[in-house]
């Protein structure tokens, strides 16, 4: 394989693209508890979401049924991201499922390829709710194409689960935030001290 040329480098592992920033979007619309609130919860605040993002075709008509559609490929893909940080709730029979879940969504919102002199990319041919369904899927699909796909991730500490895209240099991030970080490491201290009756433990 060539070099790229100056002008047209490759983005490094630790560039979030497009098609990256797609599904993070999606993905993080979720209540967490601690002060985000659900924007798939009805048709009409899904609506509103989509209304604000171009990428999606803009504005759509949607129903609550839709809302609810929206709600488990996201939860789907959550759990996705939580396996990529390694989180043990996450693996085993969740993450069959959730990787069921998006095998059927797949072929309910099957994509089309879109070639031009330029290249060729993955695109919703449908309309309305099925597009926007359809375009989560295409830059799923075209990220996950790539090494970096492991970097999109959602946060180990419980309730934030929100995704992010791990800039560490070994790839190694588990956490969205140092905040986060923190919460879990005093977390697991005060669960060793009360397994030690108190006293603190040793490292």
């Amino acid at each position: 394989m060539s070099t790229p040329a100056a002008g047209s480098r490759k983005p490094s592992p630790r560039t979030v693209t497009p098609t990256a920033e797609t599904v993070l979007a999606f993905v993080n619309t979720r209540a967490d508890g601690s002060g985000r609130q659900e924007l798939f919860g009805d048709g009409d605040s899904f609506a509103a979401w989509l209304a604000e993002r171009d990428e999606f075709g803009g504005e759509t008509v949607v129903t609550d049924a839709d809302a609810a559609v929206a709600r488990e490929l996201r939860d789907a893909l959550v759990t996705l991201l939580l396996a990529h940080s390694g989180d043990e709730e996450s693996l085993g029979e969740p993450l069959l499922r959730a990787e069921r879940h998006l095998r059927r969504v797949g072929a309910l919102y099957p994509l089309a390829t879109v070639v031009t002199a330029g290249g060729a990319e993955l695109a919703s041919p449908q309309a309305g709710v099925p597009r926007v369904f359809g375009t989560v899927l295409a830059a799923v699909t075209m990220f996950a194409q790539s090494s970096d796909w492991g970097r999109i991730k959602a946060c180990r500490n419980p309730p934030c689960h929100f995704g992010f895209f791990d800039r560490t240099r070994n790839g190694g991030g588990l956490y969205c935030s140092t905040g986060c970080g923190s919460q879990v490491s005093m977390r697991k201290h005060r669960q060793r001290q009360q397994r030690g009756g108190g006293a603190p433990s040793e490292a």
